[in-house]
């Protein structure tokens, strides 16, 4: 039987003890006891952030995502995250002003994190993280004359940032995805985008006028890596806050970049575009996702309101004068009429015997 010294020295695990009675032996094996340490949710974001995060905006956000939470928890250290700990954290953030929307990014980044945690052995419980209801909001896209003004603006102050904005709205992509487009990327008439949020590399076409904005006016030394690397983020978004004040839309809070990106997906389904194909164009990791804005596709239901102008006196769910006739229900010859209102049909003519003699 093991002894109580050789327990508190962590012997290998070969040593067991075993029980014995009448109808059954038991035997209980000691593996070596490991001690049980206790982190920051700040010290373990450094041990993985490099694993878990490429560099990039989405990175910075974590990073200002997980020194918040690690606020929140005034830099206690725990070995086991509890759900009553999970759930005055996110009482916490709403009591800030947090929407469910931000809490929910949030809550992903600390999700995500503890998991590689707890797989690594360095937490030993997680709780159960459950999605925030999130409100659908009013989608804000630029009409075609605000397009021009505040694209002339961004003109007159750079050509370069310019031709990002015509690149951004004719493609639908983010600006980090525009920003690291290289030379390669651009083939014919295609561009491809593989930095990506969701990590799906995604092709398509380009219109003309994006096909003309990429291509750089002649220089002098060498030529820049991609289209668009001469610009930053930070670059952009100065030029374009000061363009979209002077065209009197500096109010408006919804007037940012990805303004463009929204942009693009409204013209695409009011266009007509089916909601399966704009989700393919954006490269939305869900249909969920693209559905936000299903509710512009206002032509597919004008067929409802011939429906409800028609006289009550007249059928409307079947016939061939209905909207919305089916091949399967509505007749579509002389037999599937007389067979709808009960007739016999008409005897087919057979066709000719052949005869087996030969002539």
């Amino acid at each position: 039987m093991m002894t109580t010294e050789a327990i508190q020295e962590g012997e290998p695990s070969d040593h067991f003890s075993m029980f014995s009675s009448q109808n059954s032996t038991i035997r209980y094996s000691y593996n070596k006891i490991r001690e049980v340490k206790s982190y920051r949710v700040g010290e373990l974001f450094l041990a993985y952030r490099d694993i878990l995060w490429d560099d990039g905006r989405h990175k910075y956000n974590v990073s200002s995502f997980i020194g918040e939470i690690d606020e929140l928890l005034l830099g206690e250290r725990f070995s086991a995250f509890d759900q009553s700990t999970l759930d005055n954290l996110i009482g916490t953030l709403r009591q800030r002003g947090n929407s469910n929307a931000t809490i929910n990014r949030k809550m992903a980044a600390l999700s995500k994190l503890l998991r590689k945690a707890h797989k690594m052995g360095d937490i030993h419980s997680l709780p159960e993280f459950r999605r925030q209801k999130e409100r659908a909001g009013r989608i804000r896209f630029l009409e075609r004359d605000e397009e021009a003004r505040l694209f002339a603006a961004i003109k007159s102050r750079s050509e370069d940032a310019y031709r990002l904005s015509v690149f951004l709205v004719d493609t639908g992509c983010r600006l980090g995805e525009a920003l690291g487009l290289i030379w390669n990327d651009i083939q014919e008439h295609r561009v491809s985008f593989w930095i990506t949020k969701s990590g799906r590399s995604r092709t398509i076409p380009m219109t003309e006028r994006v096909k003309e904005v990429i291509k750089l006016p002649p220089q002098e030394g060498r030529r820049p890596k991609g289209p668009f690397t001469k610009l930053s983020q930070a670059q952009f978004r100065a030029i374009w806050n000061d363009a979209k004040a002077e065209v009197g839309l500096g109010a408006d809070d919804q007037v940012v970049p990805h303004i463009l990106r929204h942009t693009c997906a409204s013209r695409l389904v009011q266009g007509g575009i089916d909601i399966r194909r704009v989700q393919m164009w954006l490269g939305h990791q869900t249909l969920s996702m693209t559905m936000r804005y299903a509710h512009l596709a206002t032509n597919d239901l004008d067929g409802c309101v011939v429906v409800l102008e028609k006289p009550r006196d007249q059928p409307t769910s079947s016939g061939e004068g209905s909207v919305f006739s089916s091949p399967v229900t509505t007749p579509s010859s002389p037999v599937a009429a007389r067979k709808q209102k009960g007739e016999p049909a008409a005897a087919s003519p057979k066709a000719p015997r052949k005869s087996s003699k030969a002539k």
